[in-house]
């Protein structure tokens, strides 16, 4: 079982940044971030696999997020820069078997963390 702790949401303005972190209390082969708007899907947005530090994004966050992680402390970082109200939604990490893009192929899901960026 792996235990995962997302943290760093808040509320932003309109191009401005936030960093999100997801502690996991074991690491897996992947970990993924995914968000949540109001009445819509789990979406994509970044994922790193473990060992090599190799990364996939959506292409709504393509050069404005970054995913990284600390093997030292078993957390996953989502530096976020230049926000819109758009990305606006709970943020999810999730650690799995592969990089998925799918939020239900992952194992393991964290608690959330709400990121709201005003226009």
């Amino acid at each position: 079982q792996v235990q995962l702790v997302e943290s760093g949401g808040g509320l932003v303005q309109t191009g401005g940044s936030l960093r999100l972190s997801c502690r996991a209390s074991s690491s897996r082969y992947a970990m993924g971030w995914f968000r949540q708007a109001p009445g819509k899907e789990h979406e994509f947005v970044a994922t790193i696999r473990w060992h090599d530090g190799s990364t996939s994004y959506a292409d709504a966050v393509k050069g404005r997020f970054t995913i990284s992680r600390d093997t030292a402390k078993n957390t996953v970082y989502l530096q976020m820069n230049r926000l819109k109200p758009e990305d606006t939604g709970i943020y999810y990490c999730a650690a799995g078997s592969s990089r998925y893009t799918k939020w239900d192929l992952y194992s393991y899901r964290g608690q959330g963390t709400q990121v709201t960026v005003s226009s």
